[in-house]
C-alpha cells in the first residue's frame, strides 16, 4: 500500500492510499541495493532502470510484479507520500525569541562560509532569505517555491536574516548559504525514490555542502543497516556532510523514535518546549517528541533542541499558511511546533559551529553538540532528552578547540583494522560467494582477531529478530564445516560487509566501523515486501 500524508491539529500523519499511483500496471517501482551490478541485475530480471543511486548503494528501478532477484539484493518497495490539508489549532502560548532561548548574541555573521542543504518541500522567495539561497534544485518537476510551507519554515530557523522583524526572528546562522533541494511538490507529495534522487545530488556535490537538514520521519520498519534512506544518509556522513534528522513526533511513549532518526550514526534531535521563556529550568521535552530506545536498542535522540511554538518564516499562500491562519505572526512569520523545528535549529547551530571551526568532521560535530548539553530535570534522558538541551553558546565557545572523543578514536582504530585486513576479507568474500564453506572457513581463520571481534560486534548490533532471520536464511544453505548458528553469524556478517567490494582505501575513507556497516544481504523476498511505510513529515504547524 502506498501512503498519504495528512496534516492534523497535532501532527502530520499518514493514512493508506491506493497503491501504484505512479507505477505502470503489472510493474512495481523499487530501490535495489547490494553489491556492484544492481543495474545489470534489474535488466536480467526484465526490469527498467529509473535512476542510478550510488549514494544508497544501488538503483531505482521498475520491475515486473513477478520478477525476483537473488539473495544478494535488497529490494525496497517504492512508497508514495501525499499531503492533504486540514485545519490546525493553536494556543496563546507566547513564543520566546529563538536566539534568546539559545543564549546567542545578536550576531548576523554566524555560519559564514558554511552551506546547508535543506531537503524538503522547497523554499519560498521571501525577504528574510534574500541572498541566502545559493542554488535551487527541483526533483518534483513542479518548479521553484514552496507551495506546502514546510521547507521555508526550516530555512528561516537555519539562516533567516530577521529583516522583516528588525532581527527579532533571526535564524541561528544567518550568514550561512542554503541549497534548496526540493523533493516534495506543492501538495506535499513525495516518495522514497524522489528523496533519494535529491540526496544523490548532494552526494555528487558533497564538497560544496557541510550540513544536511532532513526534517523527515519515514517510519520505515527495515533495520537501519539495510534501509535505503539510512544507507544514503550514512554515505553522506562518511563524505563529510553532517546529517541532522528528527526523532519524530510520535511521543511521549518509549520506543517512538522513527527512521531515519533510529540510525546510531546520524545526529538525531528531539524537541524541547521552553515554555515561552528564555530561562532553562522550566524546559521540558515536548510531549510530541519521539523517545528511545530504538527497535534495535539504541539510545535516541542524541539531544533535544527548541521545537515548541517557535517562530519562523511563512510561505504566503501555501497549504500550511491557508489551513492554519491562526498560526501567523505578523505578515511574514508563522508559529509551529515539532521535531522538524528542533532539527532545523540544531542544523543552524552546526552551521554556526563549522563557521568557527571548519575542520570539524561529522563525528566531531556530533560529539561537540552532545558533549556540551545542559541538564535540567525536564530534559533528563529518562524523559526523552538524550544527553540534554542544546547549548548553542557553549558549542560556539568550544568549537575552535574541540577534539575527537573516545567514540571517534574507537572508530578510527576499527577503520585501521579493517584497512589492514582488507585482502583477507576479500579472500573470504571470494570463497563465500563461490559457496565453498571449507575455503571460507579457512579464510575466516586467517582474519586477525581484531577483525573477527569487529564482525562479532557488528553482528551483535542487529536486533534479535534480524539476527534470527539471518541465521535461518544462512542455515538453510546447509553450509558444512561449522555449527549452523556460528556459521550463519560469521557468513552473514562477512558477506554483508564484503559484498560491497570496496578497496582498502575506500574502506578506511567510508568509516565502515562506525556502527553503520550495511547488511546488504537482506532479501526482498522475505523482508522488504510491504515494509516501507512513511508515517510523518516530522513537524507540527499548529502551536500546542
Amino acid at each position: 500500500m502506498a501512503a498519504a500524508l495528512i496534516i492534523s491539529s497535532t501532527a502530520v500523519c499518514l493514512t493508506a492510499a491506493p497503491a501504484g499511483a505512479r507505477a505502470t500496471a503489472g510493474w512495481r517501482d523499487v530501490v535495489v541495493t547490494g553489491p556492484p551490478g544492481a543495474a545489470d541485475a534489474v535488466a536480467a530480471a526484465g526490469g527498467e532502470l529509473i535512476a542510478n543511486l550510488p549514494v544508497a548503494g544501488g538503483v531505482a528501478a521498475r520491475l515486473p510484479h513477478d520478477a525476483r532477484l537473488d539473495a544478494r539484493w535488497v529490494v525496497a518497495p517504492q512508497r508514495e507520500l501525499r499531503v492533504a490539508a486540514a485545519s490546525g489549532n493553536t494556543t496563546t502560548t507566547a513564543a520566546a525569541s529563538l536566539r534568546g532561548t539559545l543564549g546567542l548574541p545578536d550576531d548576523a555573521t554566524a555560519g559564514a562560509g558554511v552551506t546547508v542543504a535543506v531537503v524538503d518541500t522547497g523554499i519560498a522567495d521571501v525577504p528574510d532569505l534574500a541572498g541566502r539561497i545559493s542554488r535551487r534544485l527541483d526533483f518534483t518537476g513542479t518548479g521553484d517555491g514552496d507551495g506546502y510551507g514546510h521547507g521555508t519554515f526550516m530555512a528561516g530557523l537555519i539562516a533567516g536574516s530577521g529583516a522583516a522583524s528588525g532581527g527579532s526572528y533571526r535564524g541561528v546562522a544567518p550568514a550561512a548559504s542554503l541549497i534548496d533541494v526540493k523533493v516534495a511538490d506543492a501538495a506535499g507529495s513525495t516518495d522514497l525514490i524522489t528523496v533519494l534522487r535529491g540526496l544523490q545530488w548532494v552526494s555528487d556535490h558533497s564538497t560544496q555542502v557541510q550540513v544536511l537538514n532532513l526534517s523527515l520521519s519515514s517510519g520505515s520498519t527495515l533495520p537501519y543497516q539495510v534501509d535505503p534512506l539510512n544507507q544514503a544518509l550514512r554515505s553522506l556522513w562518511f563524505r563529510g556532510v553532517t546529517v541532522v534528522v528528527p526523532s519524530g513526533n510520535d511521543g511521549p511513549d518509549a520506543g517512538t523514535v522513527t527512521a531515519p532518526g533510529n540510525d546510531p550514526l546520524l545526529l538525531t534531535v528531539g524537541g524541547l518546549d521552553d515554555g515561552g521563556t528564555t530561562a532553562r529550568d522550566d524546559d521540558v521535552v515536548g510531549t510530541w517528541s519521539g523517545r528511545g530506545p530504538t527497535a534495535q536498542g539504541d539510545a535516541k535522540p542524541d539531544l533535544v533542541a527548541p521545537g515548541g511554538h517557535v517562530v519562523s518564516l511563512r510561505s504566503p499562500g501555501s497549504v500550511v499558511d491557508t489551513t492554519a491562519p491562526q498560526a501567523r505572526v505578523g505578515e511574514q512569520y508563522f508559529k509551529g511546533s515539532g521535531t522538524s523545528m528542533a532539527t532545523a535549529v540544531a542544523s543552524g547551530v552546526v552551521a554556526a559551529a563549522l563557521g568557527e571551526q571548519p575542520k570539524l568532521r561529522p563525528d566531531s560535530v556530533k560529539s561537540l553538540l552532545t558533549g556540551t548539553t545542559y541538564a535540567v530535570p525536564g530534559l533528563a534522558r529518562a524523559a526523552g532528552g538524550g544527553s540534554g538541551g542544546l547549548d548553542a553558546a557553549r558549542i560556539l565557545k568550544e568549537a575552535p578547540k574541540w577534539r575527537p572523543g573516545g567514540l571517534e578514536h574507537a572508530q578510527t582504530r576499527d577503520m585501521a583494522t579493517l584497512a589492514r585486513d582488507a585482502k583477507r576479507w576479500a579472500a573470504f568474500e571470494t570463497a563465500l560467494l563461490k559457496g565453498d564453506a571449507v575455503a571460507s572457513a579457512a579464510a575466516w581463520e586467517k582474519l586477525t582477531p581484531a577483525s573477527r571481534e569487529w564482525a562479532a560486534r557488528a553482528w551483535a548490533q542487529l536486533d534479535p529478530t534480524a539476527r534470527a532471520w539471518a541465521a535461518r536464511a544462512w542455515a538453510a544453505r546447509a553450509w558444512a564445516g561449522a555449527d549452523d548458528e556460528e556459521w550463519a553469524a560469521r557468513a552473514w556478517a562477512a558477506r554483508a560487509w564484503a559484498t560491497r567490494t570496496w578497496s582498502s582505501d575506500e574502506w578506511a575513507a567510508r568509516a565502515w566501523a562506525a556502527r553503520s556497516w550495511a547488511g546488504t544481504d537482506w532479501s526482498a523476498r522475505s523482508w522488504a515486501a510491504d515494509r516501507w511505510s512513511a508515517r510523518s513529515w516530522a513537524w507540527i504547524f499548529a502551536d500546542r
